[in-house]
């Protein structure tokens, strides 16, 4: 049984995960999380307190980091609450993943840290669903390239940055996934979403197959949506590494 710790696990991304986990078999499961967590080892915490957090990893083979300071309404940019959980909350699960030995460490990042391009055409009318004015080809933004939007944005930047550091100082994987957007309806709700959408379903077997990845690969970044005709981000290296397949897609929404 490989044992695997998420953080947030109440959460929309969280819940749905634990469940496909359980579904498919093979894991220990545990949770860090401030609000109890039925059924699983659950460790109460703020991820901005390292000893805490660094019991909750003790044992364990795997973090799914998916707790965070999210920019959703007027406090979405606040830089108390990105401080605390995108910086400070990061760094702790790093830092805890190091001093108890974890061997991996999954980490949420965001379609956020490319946000600066979502103003640049194409990818601007492909989010306004101006469909005639995108070019039959056009360059989908890759993993190589970052451009945050807002402090949100720019906390995930440096949660991969920081990232690499622990891997090649630390020798800790560290895999992080750039989730463009899910939502709770799991369906596509606004006009940006049939380029940006992707199912709990997909992340999550995208999550499993990043836990079951070859402990040989050190450091990556994926791109996450489904499988979107209109998308934007570039999903060929998530298929190529990962031998992952979204299963799902926006298109039949429109």
């Amino acid at each position: 049984m490989k044992k695997v710790l998420i953080t947030g696990m109440s959460g929309i991304i969280g819940s749905d995960l634990r469940r496909h986990l359980e579904d498919v078999g093979g894991y220990e499961l545990s949770a860090l999380n401030r609000s109890p967590v039925e059924g699983v080892k659950w460790f109460q915490a703020d991820i901005a307190d390292i000893k805490e957090v660094e019991k909750a990893c003790i044992g364990q083979d795997t973090v799914v980091h998916l707790s965070a300071h999210l920019p959703d309404g007027e406090d979405g940019d606040i830089w108390e609450g990105n401080l605390s959980s995108n910086i400070i909350g990061t760094y702790n699960i790093y830092e805890a993943a190091r001093r108890t030995g974890v061997k991996r460490v999954i980490f949420a990042s965001s379609g956020a840290v490319m946000q600066g391009y979502y103003q640049l055409e194409p990818y601007k009318a492909l989010r306004e669903q101006r469909y005639a004015d995108v070019p039959t080809k056009f360059t989908k933004l890759t993993e190589s390239i970052s451009h945050p939007g807002g402090i949100y944005g720019a906390t995930k930047v440096w949660g991969e940055a920081l990232g690499r550091v622990y891997s090649d100082d630390h020798g800790v994987s560290i895999i992080c996934i750039r989730i463009a957007r899910v939502v709770p309806e799991d369906r596509p709700m606004e006009p940006a979403d049939y380029s940006r959408w992707g199912s709990k379903r997909d992340l999550s077997d995208m999550i499993q197959k990043c836990i079951e990845l070859s402990s040989d690969v050190r450091f990556d970044v994926f791109n996450f949506t489904s499988n979107n005709k209109w998308g934007y981000l570039d999903l060929e290296h998530a298929k190529t590494v990962l031998g992952w397949s979204p299963q799902d897609s926006a298109d039949p929404y429109l």
